[in-house]
């Protein structure tokens, strides 16, 4: 339906948006890095770091870009947009080659609800740095959520294949998910068990494995991995929608209810309300 689907966008856009910004974790999102943040920068003045002038100007300039992309980073966790645009601005006329850059640039694009700007940046990123699992896993996920699943597949396949990458349950989580969303159920259910054998309590595994459980008819198998999502992370309505479907298909009709007003409750917006139906088939 468009409102799930709108939903499973906008989860995927906050995947996006915690990788960078670390604070901003919302509900059913795996985490994903993409720019480290300079453990330097909690020491620097309110105005700026401070150099040492007997570095070399390619030093000096690496360690200027390096805090212009971390105090950007800072202002976006503190929901300062324009700030955080103009110190990324900054960065990017210091070096326009930068894959951090651009990421960063993604994300305030996200943040603003300019999705094909964001794609954009995140294809940027990934082109400059076409062996960096942080960015190829980036853009998978705006792919994932802008409606091409299948295609997302190569790109969370790419990010695997860095033997530097470090958040692999992350990618793998995401692979799943959209393996999912793509109707490939098989390499979907593989995926998500590997992504929660590295990572027990990742959102976006559980989830997933709960609707994969689902459509397979093995709904006491989807109950347990509905009720470990919904014990992860705060609830997303496709989360307390799906655990509501569960319920009924076991016909524990209390329980269904229960999720149901809670559905209404917390996600009283349009759409939200209405009768609930069995998901949409990939």
């Amino acid at each position: 339906m468009a409102d799930e689907a709108t939903e499973a966008s906008m989860r995927l856009r906050d995947v996006v948006a915690v990788a960078i910004l670390l604070s901003l974790t919302t509900a059913a999102c795996s985490r994903l890095t993409f720019v480290r943040p300079n453990p330097k920068i909690g020491k620097t003045e309110p105005n700026g770091p401070t150099y040492d002038f007997k570095d070399s100007p390619e030093v000096k300039r690496e360690t200027a870009l390096r805090d212009r992309i971390a105090l950007a980073q800072a202002r976006l966790a503190t929901g300062q947009i324009d700030e955080a645009e103009r110190l990324a601005q900054e960065a990017l006329r210091m070096d326009s080659k930068s894959p951090d850059v651009y990421t960063v640039l993604g994300v305030i694009a996200d943040q603003r609800a300019n999705s094909a700007q964001a794609g954009g940046y995140y294809a940027k990123a990934a082109e400059l740095a076409p062996t960096q699992g942080i960015a190829l896993n980036n853009y998978g996920a705006w792919l994932c959520g802008n409606g091409r699943a299948a295609e997302s597949m190569t790109w969370f396949d790419r990010a695997l294949a860095d033997p530097a990458y470090r958040e692999r349950a992350s990618a793998m989580a995401n692979s799943g998910a959209c393996a999912l969303q793509a109707g490939q159920l098989e390499r979907a259910e593989k995926t998500l068990r590997a992504a929660l054998a590295l990572e027990p309590e990742n959102p976006v595994a559980l989830e997933a494995m709960a609707d994969v459980q689902y459509r397979g008819a093995r709904y006491m198998e989807a109950r347990a991995f509905s009720e470990r999502r919904l014990a992860a992370a705060p609830a997303s309505r496709a989360a307390l929608r799906l655990a509501s479907l569960i319920e009924n298909k076991l016909g524990d009709k209390a329980a269904a209810d229960r999720y149901a007003q809670r559905l209404r409750t917390e996600f009283p917006q349009a759409g939200a309300v209405q009768q609930l139906g069995e998901p949409s088939q990939p």
